[in-house]
């Protein structure tokens, strides 16, 4: 094997574990040894330049005990960093990232997304050439990271709104010490009846996704909505969700609650006299809604129960038991599978659980409620109603019509 062959196959094998100051310095004294003609034969094994083994020839020569000659590059070797090229850089990013002001024309990217490539783009008519991945870094360095937009201003809040949580909670604490039914209320999201697209990823063999409608509805067909009306067990953590096809009307929403209290509620409180209802202020169940109270009467001539409503405030039905005791479990069951159909639905809500034992029974309720019904005032005089003490507008006690209501405190 010749030396130029010999030197090739040693620089295959050293190649991967040396760093740039080793490399040059070992093909500098394999040219050495060859002595004439020696770095010629180095380039043509290595492909190294002719100049950076001449290099190494020089640093052979020099003292390696010294910090400075024992450095990989000399001090100040290497491409400068944005930074240090461009002294205004970091002012002029965080300027471009911070500007917020509207109506100011003269502003930068003011109507524009802040991507890091516009940012880029801008700080290069700036006169400081750098990269979209630069930028990334300095901003990273300035303490700045991609960020969503937040709910948390909520406008003007009512007064009473910290007392009627405080209220609630005790009501509820009160109600499970004596072994009351409490039951958080609400509507579900409708929910559209067919091939379409939900929300979600499943696991499916590769390449085979589950086709749907390109569009959300039907041509020539009116979309077909299920309802979801759910009832929460707050003490017992079970749930009853009542199927609508119609209407999310306050007579839906008693018929849900009648349902519960049939199938659920009556074999679990035996001997229970009342109940707590805990909903939002808002929709079928509305604090304001006089056919609600008028449909709870009737729950309670029929069922010998005084329902106690206590309403959540309004805009913070987020904060209400079911949305997440329920209503985002049975969202998770069903990600990314169609609901082509009612019984898909019913199922399942049914077939929903979590890990604290969530107990979930759902049923189709084919009943129409027509909206728009009226009631009159002599109707709302027979409803036997007393409101609390306490935020009176969210709170009151409904009582059968053969009992003399006592005052609730």
């Amino acid at each position: 094997m010749d030396a130029e062959s010999a030197i090739r196959e040693k620089y295959k094998k050293l190649q991967p574990i040396l760093n740039e100051q080793q490399r040059r310095l070992w093909a500098a004294a394999e040219a050495a040894m060859l002595g004439y003609s020696g770095v010629s034969v180095v380039q043509r094994a290595t492909g190294l330049s002719r100049t950076t083994i001449h290099v190494g020839l020089e640093e052979l020569k020099q003292d390696f005990t010294t910090e400075e000659q024992a450095r990989i590059r000399k001090t100040g070797a290497g491409r400068k960093s944005a930074e240090a090229e461009f002294s205004t850089i970091l002012d002029a990013l965080k300027k471009l990232v911070d500007s917020t002001t509207r109506g100011d024309p003269m502003q930068p990217l003011l109507w524009t997304c802040k991507s890091t490539e516009n940012l880029s783009k801008e700080l290069n008519k700036q006169g400081c050439g750098v990269t979209d991945r630069t930028v990334s870094r300095l901003l990273g360095e300035l303490g700045y990271s991609l960020q969503s937009n937040r709910k948390t201003l909520e406008g003007s809040r009512d007064p009473n709104r910290n007392s009627q949580f405080e209220y609630i909670n005790k009501m509820v604490l009160e109600f499970q010490s004596t072994g009351d039914p409490v039951v958080s209320v609400d509507t579900k999201k409708k929910e559209l009846i067919g091939n379409f697209k939900n929300a979600g990823q499943e696991w499916r063999p590769a390449g085979d996704p589950q086709k749907v409608n390109v569009h959300d509805f039907e041509s020539g067909k009116q979309n077909i909505k299920a309802v979801p009306y759910g009832i929460y067990d707050i003490t017992w953590n079970n749930a009853w969700v009542n199927v609508g096809i119609d209407h999310d009307t306050a007579e839906f929403s008693v018929e849900s609650l009648r349902k519960w209290w049939i199938k659920m509620g009556a074999p679990l409180y035996k001997k229970t006299n009342r109940l707590l209802i805990t909903a939002d202020s808002g929709g079928s169940n509305s604090s304001r809604g006089r056919l609600w109270k008028l449909e709870l009467q009737r729950f309670a001539n029929e069922t010998g129960l005084q329902i106690t409503v206590c309403h959540l405030p309004p805009g913070t039905s987020k904060w209400n038991k079911i949305e997440h005791k329920l209503f985002c479990h049975i969202t998770k069951n069903w990600r990314a599978k169609p609901l082509t159909s009612y019984e898909v639905i019913v199922n399942l809500i049914s077939h929903t659980t979590t890990k604290s034992g969530l107990i979930v029974a759902s049923e189709l309720d084919t009943r129409l409620y027509p909206p728009g019904k009226k009631v009159s005032n002599k109707e709302m005089g027979s409803i036997n109603m007393n409101r609390h003490k306490v935020n009176e507008k969210w709170n009151y006690t409904i009582s059968p019509n053969f009992l003399c209501a006592n005052n609730v405190k």
